[in-house]
């Protein structure tokens, strides 16, 4: 299951990804527009922001605004940055990878094999979905 923090993440991305290219929303708006506390929703922003997913302009006609083309925003890297990683189990994790203390055997353990698959198919469904996917809108500008 995602959190909050990432379905707000999603939320907050896809809205931005509706405006005119160009175009910046203030997080009040966003925040309003999206029903996402505000407090929290800066905090979501100024961690994509970082990441390059977005960016943020001050001043008069600032705001924020995505940094790439939603054709190239995947709902994997966004769920990886706010939630970490998708595996369900840190044995089959492809980026934050540990052996589980309890396991006597990873080759052999059924666990471990039902859980890659589960790692594969939710990351072959996230990896492949874009903002615009998301949207509809395969044909956008910049996709």
């Amino acid at each position: 299951m995602i959190t909050r923090r990432a379905k707000y993440a999603l939320k907050a991305l896809l809205y931005l990804a509706q405006q005119p290219e160009g175009q910046t929303v203030l997080i009040r708006d966003l925040a309003k527009a999206e029903r996402i506390p505000k407090k929290f929703l800066e905090q979501i922003l100024l961690d994509l922001n970082r990441k390059g997913i977005l960016q943020s302009r001050k001043g008069k006609g600032g705001g924020y605004l995505l940094g790439r083309s939603p054709a190239k925003i995947m709902m994997g890297e966004v769920i990886r940055l706010t939630d970490g990683p998708l595996a369900p189990v840190p044995c089959v994790s492809k980026t934050a990878y540990h052996r589980c203390e309890e396991c006597v055997d990873e080759k052999t353990c059924r666990i471990r094999r039902v859980m890659k698959d589960v790692r594969d198919a939710i990351a072959g469904v996230m990896d492949k979905t874009s903002l615009a996917d998301m949207l509809g809108k395969k044909g956008m500008k910049g996709a």
